[in-house]
């Protein structure tokens, strides 16, 4: 007799079998180069001058940068600083933006007026152009990077978190454990958290995009990665000064940049229909049958 597949796993394994394609292969081989690239045999910021600007090559797929580094190493390292960087910052700002978002709607009064002026304020200006004022004035460096990010990417978390909770307060099993003496806590964990996944997941993907691109930019103008570290971004600055003479030094790390970004985005949007049971319920007249 066969054991029951768990929900979660069920559904997993469903969303994995029907939305398979393109973009999840090329975001599984960026995670596996990220987290492989420590035990492969690189040498991202091995100089070698007789090889400066050298082409892609069968030796170095890539080719070699201005120093005579081998290109392919030194993206396999960036791809490594761009997913932890993404990953950390997203988890972080969802993290934070949840709770707030969740607690200003709950409570609402002085305490909601006040977190919805704050996240005006933020939001009345472009997110790029407040990373990188925090991030000139913490500094460059990975840790600054994510506490630049954070501090911008909150914002979208709390509004999604504070729209949804401000509706599902209302709901007549939150009400029920109201009734039954439910602390907050446990009515937040077990009765508001579950029906605010699904949007706070396809956020979040949107998210690690987002951020994917925010800290190339903050590299790419010196407030990020610093040399001799390997940053998308800052492989991109480097080869810009030699763009006619050398265009593999733009064009691999813009096209793995276009890539990872575009593939996160079209993820995301596939993972938003799969979550919205509203675009899988047949239309009233469209002939298909329930059930």
């Amino acid at each position: 007799m066969k054991k029951p597949v768990k929900w979660p796993t069920k559904w997993l394994m469903s969303w994995l079998r029907q939305r398979i394609s393109w973009p999840f292969v090329i975001l599984i081989l960026w995670v596996l180069l990220a987290i492989a690239g420590p035990m492969l045999s690189l040498h991202p910021n091995k100089i070698a001058l007789p090889n400066i600007l050298i082409g892609p090559n069968p030796e170095a797929w890539l080719g070699y940068d201005d120093l005579g580094r081998p290109v392919w190493d030194r993206l396999v390292v960036g791809a490594r600083i761009s997913l932890l960087v993404s990953v950390s910052v997203t988890f972080i700002s969802c993290l934070i933006g949840t709770i707030v978002g969740t607690l200003s709607a709950w409570f609402s009064g002085i305490l909601d007026h006040i977190i919805v002026r704050i996240m005006d304020i933020f939001l009345a200006f472009p997110g790029i152009l407040l990373a990188i004022a925090m991030a000139g004035m913490l500094g460059p460096g990975t840790g600054n990077i994510v506490i630049a990010l954070v501090m911008v990417g909150w914002v979208g978390f709390a509004r999604l978190a504070r729209a949804q909770t401000l509706t599902l307060k209302h709901r007549d099993h939150v009400r029920a454990a109201l009734a039954l003496g439910c602390g907050l806590p446990r009515i937040i964990w077990r009765h508001l958290l579950p029906l605010l996944a699904a949007p706070l997941i396809v956020e979040a993907t949107f998210g690690i995009a987002n951020v994917v691109i925010a800290e190339a930019g903050l590299s790419f103008l010196g407030l990020g990665i610093q040399p001799p570290m390997a940053s998308w971004g800052s492989i991109i600055r480097d080869g810009t000064r030699y763009m006619l003479v050398a265009p593999h030094l733009v064009l691999a790390p813009g096209f793995a940049l276009m890539l990872v970004v575009l593939s996160i985005n079209t993820l995301g949007d596939r993972l938003r229909d799969w979550m919205d049971v509203r675009s899988r319920i047949p239309q009233a007249g469209s002939g298909e049958r329930i059930g």
